[in-house]
């Protein structure tokens, strides 16, 4: 049996009764990063387990390693760095996997940083789209973000703390007048929602950002004033 194990973003305390349960249960650990899921531990008490690292890198390889575990009947928790398993990350193949073989999976509700950046945001929540990690090349980016905002949904980003300056700088020059909103630090210390038209915001944007971001963008470029 799998178990889809949702971790804090950022603040510890935003993990849910029920995966601290789970983790308490689980006789393996198949984790992103061990140093971090070992604090989550830490903190909570739950006694050390055995750990099986897979990322992006190692997948392929360590899937039929894990495959193989699960049909020896162990209990197995999937969790990623932070947040919610298969959400921009690898997890997903393990779990493609895992239904080939008719393992059973068992997904627990939990944390996903779009989701307090999309309600924190103020743009509308009723129809919206969730792309993932924007591509690193400026063309492909310009391209991705002119067809989301052509949607009638809000589109949602993940950015590295690097390119965050440089694609506000793309919503800037491309669509001025279009509302975003950058989340930053999500439940951490220094959370912060930076909020307004394209331009405004980049304009606020320190030039070396610093953190991880999330960047919700509305559907419609509203008329200059």
């Amino acid at each position: 049996m799998l178990y889809i194990v949702p971790t804090p973003i950022g603040n510890l305390r935003d993990i849910t009764l029920r995966s601290i349960d789970v983790l308490k249960k689980v006789d393996m650990i198949v984790t992103e990063d061990t140093r971090r899921t070992g604090k989550l531990l830490k903190e909570y008490e739950i006694p050390k387990k055995a750990y099986i690292s897979y990322n992006d890198y190692n997948a392929q390889k360590k899937i039929p390693l894990i495959i193989k575990k699960l049909k020896e009947d162990y209990i197995i928790a999937l969790v990623s760095e932070n947040g919610t398993p298969a959400i921009s990350d690898p997890g997903y193949k393990l779990i493609r996997e895992c239904i080939k073989e008719n393992i059973s999976i068992i997904p627990i509700p939990g944390c996903a940083a779009f989701v307090p950046a999309i309600v924190g945001s103020g743009l509308p929540t009723d129809k919206f789209t969730f792309y993932g990690f924007l591509p690193k090349g400026e063309k492909k980016k310009k391209e991705l973000i002119s067809i989301a905002i052509k949607t009638n949904t809000t589109a949602i980003f993940y950015e590295s703390p690097h390119r965050i300056k440089k694609t506000c700088e793309v919503l800037k020059n491309e669509f001025p007048f279009v509302n975003i909103c950058v989340a930053r630090e999500l439940t951490k210390k220094f959370e912060e929602f930076i909020r307004g038209s394209a331009l405004e915001v980049y304009e606020k944007l320190p030039e070396k950002p610093k953190g991880e971001f999330v960047l919700v963008v509305s559907a419609k470029e509203k008329t200059k004033v």
